[in-house]
């Protein structure tokens, strides 16, 4: 009998690692407490969230989402651009547009759903997108529904990046540089200065995926663009609700014009149902701890900086990340996955990352960290480390 995707190289894979008792994705957590979550009935401290400000468990946020499904029921069962739209939408994305200081902000049900939407709508059949090599699935999707060309540069590389300026420019009615805000595998953050300097010289525009410097950097969390001073030259910002914002959801923002365009055309914000409104309370509920409480990011960076500066004194590669992300080089694949599960069977619950989301050859254990951790525990976590290099000769570097 001929079963389709019998053949399948990933399934095959995962089922290798199932085999040797290595596999370390869709593990089940049954009980969260935000910086320690349960497994398998296993207590694990958790350093591969992208809860950085650990807001999920914040009293006001959880209290937020609670009264919005008492007002507005569990989900809004219909596209905002039908029945879906509430009023707490449209306050939230006042407020998001006021907070990262564009005219308008859209707000889609998730942040893929952002990239593909605003993306596809902004850039048409005339227009070049130019994208960083690497960018995050999300957007190199959007470049796959989208009518215009898509030319890539090397991962922050100015002078790649200005060739395909110089060659873009003649041949495109207009050219959008398209990047993330902080690499999501690494840590890195773009040389948005150098991009904003090409950006001007050429005439070009600049799309800026923040998912993961919104909410962390700049100024109360304004993001990679606000770090750097540049939210003026930044002609669109795009951040998403799963990460630093404890919910589900994303945003599109930028010129009034442009942000109207984008509701209209958008398939993934007019064919797919409103977030719901638990979750657009508590986006709102995290920006009003944002805007008071200064300790969430006293704590952010204390603990960013005490683990970069553990790691680095154990010897492990961590590619100079300057955020909570913060990687741990292993190289090879099955290291990758015998170092996790020592991690899981020691109680830290880790993630590893393979090609093609990093290069062949730099497959690394990503790790993240929280407002929330304790010393304590970030401390348990770097002796379980520092077992595990020795035990698994885990390099200092790429070679």
């Amino acid at each position: 009998m001929n079963i389709l995707h019998s053949d399948s190289k990933v399934v095959a894979l995962a089922n290798k690692f199932k085999a040797a008792n290595l596999y370390p994705f869709f593990r089940s957590i049954s009980d969260s407490e935000g910086t320690r979550v349960e497994v398998d009935g296993k207590h694990q401290i958790m350093i591969g969230s992208n809860n950085y400000l650990g807001l999920t468990h914040h009293p006001h946020v959880k209290e937020s989402a609670i009264k919005a499904i008492e007002k507005y029921g569990t989900g809004c069962t219909g596209s905002r651009f039908l029945n879906g739209n509430l009023a707490i939408h449209e306050e939230l994305e006042l407020r998001l547009a006021d907070y990262v200081g564009h005219d308008r902000a859209l707000c889609f049900s998730t942040g893929m759903q952002t990239n593909l939407g605003a993306l596809s709508s902004i850039c048409g059949p005339r227009d070049c997108m130019l994208f960083d090599a690497e960018n995050h699935a999300s957007i190199l999707d959007a470049s796959r529904i989208s009518l215009a060309t898509t030319l890539k540069y090397k991962h922050n590389d100015m002078t790649s990046l200005e060739e395909q300026l110089e060659s873009a420019i003649r041949r495109f009615k207009n050219v959008v540089i398209v990047t993330d805000g902080v690499f999501s595998m690494t840590g890195e953050i773009v040389n948005l200065p150098e991009i904003v300097v090409l950006a001007k010289k050429y005439g070009a525009k600049i799309y800026l995926d923040d998912a993961h410097g919104f909410g962390v950097l700049g100024p109360q969390g304004r993001g990679t663009a606000a770090h750097f001073g540049l939210t003026k030259d930044v002609d669109y910002f795009m951040g998403t609700f799963s990460k630093s914002f404890a919910s589900i959801g994303g945003f599109a923002s930028g010129p009034d014009l442009t942000m109207d365009h984008v509701k209209h055309t958008a398939r993934s914000f007019i064919f797919s149902a409103a977030m719901p409104p638990s979750a657009a309370a508590t986006v709102s509920a995290c920006l009003d701890v944002i805007m008071n409480d200064t300790s969430v990011f006293d704590n952010l960076w204390r603990n960013v900086g005490f683990m970069k500066k553990g790691l680095k004194d154990l010897g492990f590669y961590t590619y100079n990340s300057q955020t909570p992300i913060i990687p741990i080089f292993i190289g090879d694949d099955m290291k990758a996955m015998q170092v996790t599960q020592y991690l899981y069977d020691n109680g830290i619950f880790a993630t590893p990352v393979m090609p093609p989301a990093v290069p062949k050859g730099e497959t690394l254990i990503r790790t993240s960290y929280m407002a929330s951790h304790s010393i304590d525990d970030l401390t348990i976590v770097l002796e379980v480390l520092k077992k595990a290099k020795t035990l698994f000769q885990i390099p200092t570097g790429p070679q």
